[in-house]
């Protein structure tokens, strides 16, 4: 008669009462020993078996299936400890070994056992992690936003109001209506900063002790003067208005020629 062979299987057994696992619960130690253990050196254990079970003394109804986050990522072995439960739990014996065989190139060990086996289990630490990750970004962003907010509102001064900037570019001319007749047009006082039109004429009205006024043109604004006082404006806007001779022009004869 042919002798049966028994597969030999390796069984974890409980540090603290000495019992397998999912025979802990029953002895008066289960949730002050037992439960801790298993928690700490076998958590792919505990969590199929009491991975819905609450802490003793909880009396939080709502934390009911939930498991405690672990304070430290998994170690390579307990994450070999983990694969073997998971695929091989009858060679769990020999993690130690392979430990030290593979020492330095526990990844390359890794990568073999996944393509022979499947997936890693997943690590409980980075479980958690992803979700509080997830929730700090939001956190992140949403403060970003509120802070984005905030700026556009407390903003004052030279930010709170944007303005075209333009060039400043002023251009004297004289134009004759009459043979003995002429008035002196200035345009483009309009493009320099912090000055008013009206001020500017009457400025001009007093030193040339004529009529000036502005009006509309066709290429804007315009400080309409009476007489011929092309150089004698040119420079008053320069010294008086403080705009710079280069961008002050004189126009001969439909030739704009620089003041300075």
């Amino acid at each position: 008669m042919a002798e049966t062979l028994l597969q030999r299987r390796d069984v974890l057994y409980c540090a603290k009462c000495g019992m397998p696992p999912e025979y802990c619960e029953y002895g008066p130690d289960f949730e002050s020993h037992c439960l801790p253990w298993l928690q700490k050196n076998h958590l792919p254990v505990y969590t199929k078996l009491f991975g819905d079970r609450k802490s003793k003394g909880s009396g939080d109804d709502d934390n009911d299936g939930a498991v405690e986050r672990p304070s430290d990522p998994w170690t390579t072995g307990e994450r070999l400890t983990a694969f073997y439960e998971k695929y091989v739990p009858e060679k769990i014996d020999s993690v130690p070994a392979l430990l030290e065989k593979y020492e330095g190139k526990e990844e390359k060990l890794f990568v073999a056992l996944v393509k022979k086996y499947g997936p890693e289990p997943e690590d409980p630490y980075y479980a958690y992690s992803d979700d509080e990750d997830d929730e700090d970004d939001d956190s992140v962003e949403r403060g970003v936003s509120d802070l984005a907010i905030g700026d556009k509102k407390k903003r004052r001064g030279v930010g709170a109001k944007k303005t075209a900037k333009v060039d400043t570019r002023v251009i004297i001319q004289k134009i004759s209506r009459n043979k003995k007749k002429a008035v002196t047009i200035v345009v483009g006082m309009d493009t320099v900063p912090d000055i008013k039109l009206k001020d500017v004429s009457k400025a001009f009205s007093k030193r040339f002790a004529g009529s000036s006024s502005v009006k509309d043109g066709a290429k804007g604004k315009e400080i309409i003067i009476q007489g011929d006082h092309m150089d004698d404006v040119a420079a008053m806007i320069v010294d008086k208005f403080k705009v710079p001779s280069d961008s002050v022009y004189l126009d001969m004869d439909g030739e704009f020629v620089p003041f300075a």
